[in-house]
């Protein structure tokens, strides 16, 4: 068994397509076909039923892919110590993150990047659920996100900071005025809120399905610019934590009174994974940030 065939697996189980899976590791179907078939061989089961031009994961390609993707983690793993221990900073840095806190990120980006210009860093989107989804595939390295409130036990979780939920309005609203609103005030607004998915969202409809209220929600967006966007407006509302709009000079924030709406911001990584020295360093870059000025 060979890391070659494992990664070959890992592709063509992620897109259930050969040929995709092909063209994206830059070798010919035949080869992929063959060095999968080669596996099976050795493995001593089917890991994909071919059905005409059509492939489909079997019940041990299903069980074989976690612990494949370990394996080959693993591997990378030592590459990255090694790497580590001849002091080559050389490398990257794939960096999940959630629109509400890209406002810390950002200054910690330029910290990093003063430090050690010679490191690449690509940063990546999402709601918290397709971020840590993505990390525990080993695509990113950590993400930045709200706590979800049923940890993973496969990830640990670095506390950042907490920030209150608030009603988000434009500041020409007649909202704008108000010191504090409540939930019962809110369930008759018209609402624009972040899609399904996202830590905010879920917490939010915990809150109101918690107090029995049934809020108008008109708009769904999973783009939180957008969503910005359109509460500048002035048609809809939305609710995010403070946090999000600490930098948005035409909409203001309003206190939910009378609720507990504190989130707390981490930073979320793996489990037992070996964590390179770009990754402690940029750890460090943030945890030392002056959180007390970016809010």
């Amino acid at each position: 068994m060979e890391l070659r065939q494992l990664r070959y697996f890992i592709k063509a189980k992620e897109l259930l397509n050969f040929t995709e899976a092909a063209a994206l590791l830059f070798i010919s179907q035949s080869t992929l076909s063959q060095q999968i078939k080669q596996l099976e061989d050795e493995l001593g089961t089917p890991l994909f039923n071919r059905v005409g031009k059509h492939i489909y994961l079997t019940e041990a390609g299903n069980l074989f892919y976690t612990y494949a993707l370990q394996c080959v983690q693993k591997a990378n793993d030592g590459y990255q110590v090694l790497k580590d221990l001849s002091n080559l900073e050389t490398g990257d840095l794939m960096i999940g993150t959630t629109y509400g806190l890209r406002h810390i990120l950002s200054p910690a980006i330029q910290a990093f990047h003063h430090q050690h210009p010679q490191i690449t860093i690509q940063v990546i989107f999402g709601t918290s659920t397709e971020l840590t989804d993505r990390l525990s595939k080993f695509e990113l390295d950590f993400v930045l996100t709200f706590e979800e409130v049923t940890h993973n036990q496969n990830m640990k979780y670095q506390p950042l900071f907490s920030s209150e939920l608030s009603l988000i309005a434009c500041k020409g609203s007649p909202l704008a005025e108000k010191k504090t609103v409540t939930l019962q005030d809110i369930q008759n607004l018209p609402l624009a809120l972040p899609a399904r998915g996202f830590s905010t969202r879920k917490f939010v409809d915990e809150v109101f399905e918690k107090h029995h209220l049934s809020p108008r929600i008109i708009l769904e967006t999973n783009d939180i610019p957008t969503l910005l966007e359109l509460v500048g407006t002035g048609y809809w509302n939305t609710i995010l934590a403070q946090t999000t709009v600490s930098n948005q000079k035409n909409l203001v924030s309003i206190p939910i009174r009378s609720l507990k709406t504190l989130q707390q911001a981490a930073i979320v990584s793996l489990h037992d994974v070996y964590e390179k020295q770009a990754v402690k360093a940029f750890f460090e870059v943030l945890l030392h940030l002056d959180l007390n000025e970016l809010h």
